[in-house]
């Protein structure tokens, strides 16, 4: 296609919680005046950076054996986003040991999250600087989605389950992000149907994912055994609004689905049978 945009790459985690109704999502709302996907409820990441790519991530982290090294990257990019975002840090003081605690956290927070955002430090150097190790083995690989070829502004995403630990406070930076929630699937399903948040499609379909588990230890035993399949959505036309089309294989329940509203707003999305599929035509 002529003058195509190269897609992105880009790290986003899902921070998971056993809660009253299932499974609760960290998420958090983007700034209105940011270009892509503004307003909307997502998780918290970004594009992948220079710094993720640290060579001292084979030695600085747990769960880096066998990992090539652009997902070694990805890791840490998704591991360096939510610290930066929302202030959970996926280190330990010590190979094999607990997690820091909310404590920890939260003072290396406020020595350095300000300074890994704006790129002065990189988030290796704050682990190397304090003696820790990054536990990138807590986080799942969940899915990956790339941006749709006619788009804009593309990305190639990659998408990590992890679960929240228990006594960090999360919260939003105030910058790119500008309030933040746990949700449950469900709730941010009817939200977007009732158009009192922006749910963007691929945010929508991995929070469905998750949903059909009802613990945050059974999510990540399952998606441990996935194959994870690329999507890279189809846009078609209908009379009755667009389909996006996706490999059924990526196991979100269905290959098409109907969506009716506007790219990147509330947007009510169907699955649709083989039979409804038959009348859109490619656009």
């Amino acid at each position: 296609m002529t003058g195509q945009t190269n897609p992105r790459s880009a790290a986003t985690l899902m921070l998971a919680r056993d809660g009253a109704d299932g499974i609760e999502l960290f998420m958090v709302v983007r700034h209105h005046e940011i270009e892509f996907a503004s307003g909307a409820l997502v998780f918290p990441g970004g594009a992948v950076n220079q710094s993720d790519a640290d060579p001292r991530w084979r030695h600085l982290a747990e769960g880096v054996e066998g990992l090539t090294d652009q997902m070694l990257g990805l890791m840490a990019a998704a591991a360096r986003e939510a610290f930066e975002e929302c202030g959970v840090l996926f280190a330990r003081e010590s190979r094999g040991a607990a997690l820091v605690d909310g404590e920890r956290a939260e003072t290396l927070g406020n020595a350095y999250r300000e300074k890994i955002e704006v790129g002065t430090l990189g988030f290796a150097d704050m682990i190397e600087r304090e003696g820790l190790v990054a536990a990138f083995d807590r986080l799942v690989h969940f899915g990956h989605w790339i941006t749709p070829a006619h788009m804009p502004k593309r990305f190639d995403t990659y998408f990590f389950l992890a679960e929240a630990p228990m006594n960090h406070v999360l919260q939003h930076d105030g910058h790119e992000a500008v309030d933040s929630v746990w949700i449950t699937p469900r709730q941010a399903r009817i939200d977007a149907d009732a158009n009192r948040r922006t749910v963007l499609f691929p945010t929508l379909l991995n929070l469905e994912k998750v949903d059909r588990h009802r613990t945050v230890t059974a999510a990540l035993a399952a998606t441990q055994n996935d194959r994870i399949v690329t999507v890279r959505p189809e846009v078609l036309t209908s009379a009755d609004g667009r389909i996006l089309r996706i490999p059924l294989e990526a196991g979100y329940g269905s290959a098409e689905f109907l969506v009716v509203g506007e790219p990147g707003q509330n947007a009510r999305i169907v699955r649709l049978s083989a039979t409804d599929t038959a009348r859109g035509s490619a656009g």
